[in-house]
């Protein structure tokens, strides 16, 4: 059974529909979750509009990544000073870098899917 609410902030928000990064916003939503998106598109997903990567959210429980690579390292003190208590990475986005320097400063990662760890009842 899925717990409290865990806020989620979706990093590589998008208004596409075809892609994971949308789909995975509208499934945090229907199962309950809070969330913030953020990426470089204007609009809004699952109702919540999409945010620059300019102000960090204090309160946020995991960040889900769908930015890869080639694209995270403008991103790193964004991430890490937003400090959440669990970064995914999504398939596509697995960085080992990243992964040592949040691990460094005490935030948990793990390489798996949102839309899995939804589907089973793990997020």
């Amino acid at each position: 059974m899925e717990s409290a609410s865990k806020k989620t902030l979706v990093l590589g928000a998008t208004p596409s529909s075809d892609k994971y990064a949308y789909l995975a916003a509208n499934r945090l939503v229907s199962k309950g979750h809070a969330i913030v998106n953020v990426g470089l598109r204007e609009g809004e997903v699952a109702g919540v509009p999409i945010e620059k990567p300019e102000v960090i959210h204090t309160d946020i429980d995991t960040i889900t990544l769908y930015v890869g690579p080639q694209h995270q390292e403008k991103l790193y003190d964004y991430i890490l000073n937003t400090h959440p208590r669990r970064i995914i990475f999504n398939p596509g986005t697995e960085n080992s870098k990243l992964k040592r320097m949040a691990n460094e400063k005490g935030i948990e990662t793990e390489y798996a899917c949102t839309l899995v760890l939804l589907s089973i009842g793990e997020y």
